[in-house]
């Protein structure tokens, strides 16, 4: 072997720390350090119960007679059958094969057919859930779960703010979604086809200046175009991005858009979003925000891989804003392959936001490696100003 490909295997290592994220992997004893968003609140109902895989983990989300959501190991610890096929009984889940019930915490409370032998010792995961502006987040790391703090997004929070959720399952690794957060050049080009709406005008008229600032939460991203044109976002570790775009109409205030991505294993990743209309808007604003959501909110590129692909036509018209541009992003992330192979790319002058953000995770890295602590990440005691429209004042200070 030449030293070029031994260094170009060492390089794939490296990157290969950046996108495994099964429990025994670096980054996934980091990842799940953090409360991570599994599931839509909707998506289960009272008494009933979803498979979910995240981060290579089977999983199972039921919702008690109480309207608790409880999260316990995917299969029964009896014969390995799937709990989700199986009732929610109270705050219990009972595993359709032979009837075993587990509680909340995963502990088997019955087994029907061994009345007379005492509960076993083994038992299932559970972990900790909440419910939090349609979401639903858990914390899959051990010992207790730390106070839930990053997630939490204080815009949404205001008093007459209006809140609309959306999530789309992609089939590609998670961390090429994250450097795309990083990315703030590719919106020049991406989301120039068809302008999207008020956002493209605003994010296509050049090739930003970039600077990037560690913050105690994550990384702040500010792309500046011209004087008047300066463009900001706000990431907080791990994996959550914080933008504004502009309304539906002119007329309309702008939107603050919370993304999570969240990985299922190394080649899925479901997608979760927070949109929203700050507290103000007009009557007509507020209707035009909940008519669009409940008529387009549900979009997601990936069950349109073939045709997007096949043909790059956008075939919703009606539809310039987040359908659109889900599905550009879409065709540039999922068309780097699934894991895209990084040590043969080339990197430039533009790419400073995607070596700002592997070299952080990197030294993050090491530390889960070495058994240290990782930074405090923690929420921003100080107001996020992120520039509404070039030249526009911020509308709102916000905490991200």
């Amino acid at each position: 072997m030449s030293q070029l490909d031994e260094r170009r295997l060492a390089r794939a290592a490296q990157f290969n720390r950046l996108t495994e994220s099964g429990p025994e992997t670096d980054m996934g004893k980091l990842m799940r350090q953090f409360w991570q968003p599994i599931a839509l609140g909707e998506s289960v109902e009272v008494g009933a119960a979803i498979p979910l895989k995240i981060m290579h983990e089977e999983l199972t989300l039921y919702r008690g007679a109480s309207g608790k959501l409880h999260l316990v190991g995917g299969r029964c610890a009896h014969r390995r059958t799937l709990l989700h096929t199986g009732w929610v009984d109270g705050e219990q889940i009972r595993c359709i094969y032979h009837g075993w019930q587990f509680d909340s915490t995963g502990a088997c409370v019955k087994r029907p057919a061994e009345a007379d032998t005492g509960m076993p010792r083994t038992k299932i995961a559970g972990y900790p859930v909440k419910e939090y502006q349609g979401l639903v987040f858990a914390y899959l790391g051990e010992g207790d779960a730390p106070e839930f703090d990053l997630p939490r997004k204080l815009l949404t929070e205001r008093e007459g703010a209006l809140v609309a959720n959306g999530m789309e399952r992609w089939d590609n690794n998670w961390f090429q979604q994250v450097e795309n957060s990083m990315d703030a050049v590719h919106v020049s080009f991406v989301h120039m086809a068809l302008t999207v709406g008020a956002f493209g005008k605003a994010v296509t008229t050049g090739i930003p200046e970039l600077s990037y600032e560690e913050t105690a939460s994550g990384i702040r991203q500010t792309a500046r175009r011209s004087k008047d044109n300066v463009r900001q976002s706000d990431w907080t570790f791990p994996n959550n991005n914080h933008i504004t775009v502009p309304g539906l109409t002119p007329e309309d205030p702008w939107l603050d858009v919370f993304v999570w991505m969240t990985p299922n294993d190394d080649l899925n990743t479901t997608r979760f979003m927070i949109y929203s209309l700050p507290p103000g808007a007009s009557e007509a604003s507020r209707m035009r925000f909940k008519t669009y959501f409940a008529k387009y909110g549900k979009y997601d590129p990936a069950d349109h891989h073939d045709a997007l692909f096949g043909s790059r036509v956008w075939k919703n018209p009606e539809d310039t804003f987040v359908g659109l541009t889900a599905a550009q992003d879409y065709l540039s992330i999922r068309g780097q392959e699934r894991v895209t192979k990084r040590e043969d790319e080339i990197l430039g002058r533009s790419d400073l936001g995607i070596v700002t953000l592997r070299k952080l995770f990197w030294r993050e890295l090491d530390l889960v490696r070495a058994g240290q602590p990782i930074k405090a990440w923690s929420s921003l005691d100080e107001p996020v100003e992120l520039p509404h429209q070039p030249g526009e004042e911020p509308a709102v200070a916000a905490q991200a």
